[in-house]
């Protein structure tokens, strides 16, 4: 399957997209995915007893660790969704952004944030919450550049007459969400609230910042480029907006399910564990939908890498709530709590879900923004398979580490016991990262060498070896 785009199309893109600054902020995502996953690899090593930088505390694995979750969410993925929305808000709202020279500074500011970050958690100024971990003196800056990200997308959809797509409705609620889950995150527990409020507090952070930063931009885009991709409108635009109201009102309750057994008053940890399974109903509409839609066009999936990449992020999607609803139970909580199954379950949901829908919008969009067909389909579909064998393998693994260790614990034995019981699966988690990391090296040498091909003329059908 090919496509192009029209001459049409492309005078309107070009008034209306600045394709150079989506395309930085997809080399600026693909660097922090690097260093993610560096990040990632020496815990595994660690794990194993082959940690390479033994005795130096300024790589210390416990502040490796977090720059690998900083990285992944702030790095990776929030570059990767400012650039796909810096292509997808003007197309659909035929309006460019508020403005082009706040953009650049909101890239350059990005940058700054994430880069001061590191610094500071590699320094040991990092705060204690999870996946806030940004020093203190770096929050407002991040706080107000959340902000002008805001303004610069909500002025041409505030512009836009109605009635609204549902991808304008995920990205509206996720512009004011986000502001607000941040400072809750970084300022409340730090300022006014400590103890058990704070804890609860900090729950309520990590989960929302998945539930409502990641996932309605996540879904968003993926209301934008399926349909785009299939070239078939999405099955129904009612159940679009059932999956979008099930997510504003279920999941802000979830994440103290992070703390059940905990002070925190039961009532709310008993709410929490109702939401999380309500979630996964609500889940369950979103992908009948674009199950739906893909009804009798099963071929292009198999043939469309891009689709590809989405629909296998959509079962993983799935299976990661299916999962949630299970964990989530007190009797199950009882014995995967702190264990390697959650590990598994963050993985799945960040990189299996998330991070294979962004590589795919990748996928698409780096042959339209470089005017390039890519160098080496074989190459893409190798990127495709060791990135989601990895995964599984990976989810699996953890998983099964995670009853072991709780069976362990359960029964009392000793704590080495519960390493010793550990090791072979966490060399099996090692051999497995290896194998997504070995896929993105794929991914990144296909990109250069793509970078490095003569342009193809404008005015030619672009025929995308992707698809």
């Amino acid at each position: 399957m090919s496509t192009g785009t029209t001459d049409r199309d492309s005078v309107v893109a070009g008034q209306l997209v600045n394709e150079r600054l989506v395309l930085y902020y997809f080399v600026a995502a693909l660097c922090y995915f690097a260093v993610s996953l560096t990040g990632g690899l020496l815990m595994a090593l660690q794990l194993v007893k082959h940690n390479p930088l033994q005795g130096i505390e300024l790589f210390s694995p416990g502040r490796w660790r977090m720059i690998h979750t900083n990285a992944i969410a702030y790095g990776f993925i929030a570059n990767s969704f400012l650039g796909a929305l810096h292509w997808s808000i003007p197309r659909l709202t035929l309006r460019p952004v508020f403005s082009t020279p706040l953009s650049w500074f909101i890239f350059v500011a990005w940058q700054v944030v994430v880069l001061a970050t590191a610094g500071g958690i590699l320094l040991g100024y990092a705060q204690g919450v999870e996946w806030g971990e940004t020093p203190v003196w770096i929050d407002p800056l991040a706080l107000a550049g959340l902000l002008l990200v805001a303004l610069n997308f909500m002025v041409p959809v505030a512009r836009t007459p109605g009635p609204l797509y549902v991808s304008l409705w995920y990205f509206m609620a996720a512009f004011v969400w986000t502001p607000l889950t941040y400072a809750m995150g970084n300022f409340i527990p730090q300022y006014n609230v400590a103890g058990t409020g704070g804890g609860a507090l900090t729950g309520l952070f990590i989960h929302d910042l998945v539930g409502l930063f990641v996932t309605p931009l996540g879904w968003g885009l993926m209301y934008y480029f399926v349909p785009i991709l299939l070239k078939k409108p999405i099955w129904s635009h009612g159940l679009s907006l059932v999956g979008f109201w099930g997510l504003a009102f279920f999941y802000p309750l979830t994440g103290i399910h992070h703390f059940l057994y905990t002070p925190i008053p039961m009532f709310l940890q008993q709410g929490a564990v109702i939401s999380t399974i309500a979630v996964e109903f609500v889940v369950t509409t979103v992908i009948i939908n674009f199950f739906g839609t893909v009804w009798g066009s099963g071929g292009v999936v198999l043939r469309n890498l891009p689709l590809r990449w989405f629909y296998t992020g959509m079962v993983f999607y799935f299976i990661t709530c299916l999962q949630c609803a299970i964990q989530v139970t007190l009797t199950m909580q009882a014995l995967i709590h702190f264990t390697d199954w959650v590990v598994g379950h963050a993985h799945l949901v960040m990189f299996g879900v998330f991070g294979f829908w962004l590589l795919g919008i990748m996928t698409y969009l780096f042959p339209r923004l470089l005017k390039r067909q890519w160098y080496s389909r074989r190459m893409l579909e190798w990127h495709y398979w060791l990135s989601t064998v990895g995964m599984a393998i990976m989810f699996f693994d953890l998983m099964l580490a995670g009853i072991a260790q709780g069976i362990s614990w359960m029964s009392l034995q000793w704590w080495e016991d519960s390493i010793t019981i550990s090791l072979p699966f966490w060399w099996v988690r090692l051999l497995a990262g290896i194998t997504i990391i070995i896929g993105q090296i794929v991914f990144i040498l296909n990109l250069i060498q793509t970078w490095r091909k003569s342009p193809v003329v404008e005015s030619e059908a672009l025929v995308v070896a992707a698809e």
